[in-house]
């Protein structure tokens, strides 16, 4: 949510960041639709100073014997005007904030300007995308040569663009996300959270699903969302809170299932678990002093690549730009993974993780503040999330990257622990 109070200041400024975004200047109708509510609550005031003071004057006249007839009838008007300008000032200030509901957040001045993926930044490769001296499989030749990755069970139990995991892959999922955990857990300070995977309308209002992108969720009989990322549930952590300053910064990690009706996505990664309706994640969220935002976007892109490193994937990092970045980010770093055997076999970098900077945007939706020392006002804190990573396509790119002649996928050396076993071997 915006600032009503920065666009009173800058309009232009505002305007400018929303036309970077590919969207037309908003602020003057916001603008005179905030006019109306700042008229309408002065002359609130007014009708409650001098009522108040009519009051006053009434019990006066009482007590000196005097008629006071006249002023309880005008406190008797001003009575029924009150609650007329009350629901007026409701009213408009509802309309206020609709009007900011839908708009994105502005981006960081650094930001690439352009209107879709094409005009993202590249900030870093690392690592060598692997070459083979056979045909390269993608994984779903891989997981079919297995019996291990059915898509039509998927299907038969819940409809197109879901998988049933069997056996080793179901294994591989689980060994994945405890290295992941046990990484961000213990070696970087996020405190592992189970939430719940359905949340009411305030969660994904305040975290930015809604109101604009409610057909990309799926919501259940009794009006609750299946959560499209733990990012919602764990940001609203701190919602409708105030949070000491040296509580600062809180960070979080879950591992969960996400939920998302990909209706923007029609038609695109219909094969294999490149884009399905259910997928496990493990997301990192941090909540931080405002000085400290983007400080905090670059440890988090770090402990997210690590995993990747740890892993030896071949990576990049882009950084996106305005026309290709989320709702409520105003700074977003994709690392794009490797998958080697991807447009057949010719290999392609795929999105693995989003890591973004939301600045206040966030919170202000979801009145997420703190507290700075030794001070009595609040202040609105920062919002980050990020992927830590995506389990579905790192199986994949674990698949493609360490399958082997002879059908076989080697097993990464940091995961050898978790899953017990040197190999995953085809079926006989």
């Amino acid at each position: 949510m915006h600032d009503i109070r920065s666009i009173r200041e800058d309009a232009a400024a505002f305007d400018r960041g929303l036309a970077r975004r590919g969207l037309a200047a908003s602020s003057e109708a916001i603008l005179a639709k905030d006019a109306e509510w700042r008229s309408v609550t002065s002359e609130l005031q007014t009708a409650q100073q001098r009522r108040n003071e009519a009051s006053k004057q009434i019990g006066i006249a009482k007590r000196a014997g005097e008629d006071a007839d006249a002023l309880m009838a005008e406190v008797a008007d001003l009575k029924g005007r009150m609650a007329e300008l009350e629901e007026s000032e409701r009213a408009l200030a509802a309309a206020v904030d609709e009007m900011l509901a839908t708009l994105p957040n502005i981006p960081a001045d650094d930001v690439p300007e352009g209107p879709d993926e094409s005009a993202n930044a590249l900030v870093r490769e690392v690592g060598t995308p692997k070459t083979f001296n056979f045909p390269a499989k993608d994984h779903v030749a891989l997981g079919d040569a297995f019996g291990m990755m059915d898509f039509e069970m998927g299907a038969k139990l819940a409809g197109s663009r879901f998988v049933v995991l069997k056996s080793d892959l179901a294994r591989l999922e689980r060994a994945i996300a405890s290295f992941m955990l046990d990484t961000h857990t213990g070696e970087f300070g996020y405190m592992e959270v189970i939430p719940p995977y359905m949340v009411r309308d305030a969660a994904v209002f305040g975290t930015g699903q809604l109101p604009k992108f409610a057909e990309d969720l799926f919501q259940t009989t009794d009006g609750r969302w299946l959560i499209p990322t733990a990012e919602v549930p764990l940001t609203n952590l701190v919602a409708d809170s105030i949070v000491d300053e040296e509580e600062l910064p809180l960070r979080f990690t879950a591992y969960t299932p996400c939920f998302r009706s990909e209706a923007g996505a029609a038609g695109r990664d219909t094969r294999g678990m490149i884009r399905q309706h259910q997928f496990s994640k493990v997301e990192l969220v941090s909540i931080v002093h405002p000085d400290k935002s983007d400080e905090e976007l670059e440890r988090m892109t770090s402990c997210a690549e690590t995993i990747l490193q740890r892993l030896d994937l071949a990576y990049r990092v882009m950084k996106l730009s305005t026309g290709d970045m989320g709702f409520a980010a105003r700074r977003t770093y994709d690392l794009e993974v490797w998958l080697p055997g991807q447009d057949d076999g010719k290999g392609q970098y795929r999105e693995i993780s989003s890591c973004s900077t939301c600045g206040p945007f966030q919170a202000r939706r979801m009145k997420g503040r703190f507290r700075p020392k030794g001070e009595r006002k609040t202040e609105f804190v920062h919002t980050l999330n990020g992927s830590g990573l995506a389990i579905g396509r790192t199986m994949i790119a674990i698949l493609e990257t360490y399958q082997e002649a002879d059908g076989a996928v080697a097993i990464p050396d940091v995961l050898k622990p978790y899953f017990g076993r040197d190999r995953i071997e085809p079926a006989v």
